[in-house]
Order: C-alpha cells, then structure tokens, then sequence
C-alpha cells in the first residue's frame, strides 16, 4: 500500500501528523481496514511524540457571556454551536444540548457500525483472529507504561466497546466531528488541538433496565484537566429506552461522594443531589437520534433507567476531548 509506505517515512521523519494526515485522505477515497488499525496507532505515537503545549493563563479561555447562571440544558441549534456558546452553556448552565446535531443518515451508518463492533467482539471471545474481527474490533495494545488490565472486559460486560479498539468507528467519528465543526469549536473553546482517551472514549449499547450512579467524571480524572465530553444519542432514549438524569445547573467543585445513599464510594447519593440542585430539579430529556449533550468533568449525572416502561436498548456514543496541556494521569492517550 503506497499510502502506508509513506507513512512510514513520515513517521521516521518524527512528521506524526503528515502521517495521519496523508492516512486519513487515503481512507476517505476507500476504506482500508489496515489504514484503520494504523491510524490509531500513529495517534496515539503523534500523541507521546509531539510536543505538549504549556496551558493557557486564561481559562476558560473562550470567555462566556455575561449574565446570571440560568437553569439548564442550555439549547443551542446546530448552526449556533460555536465556542463562544460552548463556554456560556458549561459554565453557566453546566451543559450544552443540541438536538439533531448529525443528520438520520448517519445516526444510521453509525448504529450498524456499533452492531458490528459489538458482533466482533462476540467473535473474538470465540477465538476469531484479529484479521477476522478488523476493522470492527481490534483490541489495542498501548506502549508501556500504560496498561489496560481488566478495564477492557469490564467496560465490554456493561454495555461498551472502547471506541479505540474499533479502528472503522474511530475513523468515522473524528470524521463525522470534523465534517460538523465539532473539532474545531472543542479545539477553539481548549486553545489548543485536543486530546482523546482509550479509556473515555465509548461506543454503547445499552440494555433495557440498565441504570447508573449519579456521578462527576472529574471525580475520576483527576482535578486541574481541561475537557469536553460529547454525550451522541443514536437512538430515542429517555421514555422508553434508558436516559440520561441530569443537574442542569454549573456545578464549581467536585461534591460529595460515598453518603446520604450512596451505593459506592465514588457515588454521589440522592440525597447530596437533592442538596446541590439548588437552581432546578433533577431533569431527564428525551433524546432523538443523533442529539448531543456536551459537558465537562464538574457535570453531574446518571444513565437513567427506572420502571418497566424502559424496555428499549439505547445505542449512544460517548467520545471526551481533553487539552493536551492538561491530560489526566493514567488514561491512554489519543491525538484528535
């Protein structure tokens, strides 16, 4: 393959992202599931490679707009999505949601790339190579000292498959966020070309009755990153399929975790919910297929799945960009 051979001398040049570059055009003329499995490594080569940028003074660094704090979701349209709204929905509603951000067509391609991944993944338990399950599912082997450990099966028991060891759909979702501006307004509200993770970045299909614990995922991150999670329903969800339960207010700090009915120690229980939703009430939207939530670490939420009514799956995309200059310690880094 030509255009392989030529990222390999790219990358003995140290020119990581001219490798990734010149990949990534080879594959939007026809998809090549051994440009896939290679991408993925030259992003996270480009990633451990290049240089990290000293974090902006300022931050955030998209100033929002001035007002009081208002009682969320913020909704933004797909054409008003911009840095600017981006920063004034996380930091004064606590999150964004932009209804039908990707069109039906692809919601469609993407949820029979999630079948596939999770059929491939079926397959591979059976003992099917990773030549017969590519490029759906291709587990991957980071360099040392990042481990994997039993996060992979743990993540695949409950409904997921790391975006990352899908080589196809990691292809068409940083496509897909480039084709809708996504990249560069996450790129612009960072101040710099974000980061993905092995670890954060999920492809779900979540069964019927399937819940969750109220949470704030910087309680695991680490405190001092910079981040955006994109939160893609692929499927009506909320009503009949499980959701998502929010506290649509900013929240500043990591609130307590472990009591007032907690059911872990990194939990968030009811009750402490009921204390800090001091703006609006616990809110549960009901998501159409290709709508978006977008938020950052201090978000507090749960997958939300109560009563015999929610009989359906949910299938939904959950991918976290993160400042390079900013990377959480222990998670496995991919270069957008």
């Amino acid at each position: 393959n030509d255009a392989l051979e030529q990222a390999r001398g790219f990358e003995r040049a140290r020119r990581f992202c001219d490798a990734i570059e010149l990949l990534t055009d080879a594959n939007r003329i026809e998809r090549d599931g051994a440009i896939e499995r290679e991408l993925v490594r030259l992003r996270h080569e480009a990633f451990l490679q290049h240089d990290v940028p000293v974090p902006s003074p300022l931050w955030p660094v998209i100033t929002p707009r001035p007002g009081p704090n208002e009682v969320g979701p913020f909704v933004v349209p797909r054409d008003a999505l911009t840095p600017e709204t981006l920063s004034t929905g996380i930091y004064r509603y606590g999150c964004v949601y932009v209804p039908g951000l990707i069109s039906p067509e692809r919601v469609g391609g993407l949820v029979a790339g999630i079948d596939a991944a999770f059929d491939a993944v079926v397959a591979h338990k059976a003992g099917a190579s990773v030549e017969e399950t590519s490029p759906w599912f291709v587990p991957f082997r980071p360099r040392a000292p990042f481990k994997v450990g039993v996060k992979r099966k743990w993540v695949i028991d409950n409904g997921g498959v790391w975006t990352v060891d899908s080589p196809r759909m990691l292809f068409e979702l940083t496509e897909l966020f480039r084709e809708v501006g996504l990249g560069e307004t996450i790129a612009s509200y960072l101040g710099e070309r974000p980061a993905l993770s092995m670890n954060k970045c999920t492809l779900k299909r979540i069964g019927a009755g399937t819940g969750g614990e109220w949470h704030q995922d910087g309680a695991f991150l680490g405190p001092g990153i910079r981040t955006v999670n994109v939160w893609l329903s692929l499927s009506h969800c909320g009503l009949d399929a499980p959701g998502l339960d929010l506290v649509p207010q900013r929240l500043d700090e990591i609130v307590e975790t472990g009591t007032e009915g907690a059911a872990f120690s990194w939990a968030v229980g009811p009750g402490v919910v009921e204390r800090v939703a001091t703006l609006a009430p616990v809110n549960r939207p009901e998501f159409a297929p290709g709508d978006a939530l977008l938020f950052d670490d201090l978000f507090l939420h749960r997958t939300a799945a109560d009563g015999p009514a929610m009989s359906r799956e949910r299938y939904a995309v959950e991918t976290w960009f993160f400042a390079p200059s900013a990377y959480p310690e222990g998670l496995v880094p991919i270069l957008f």
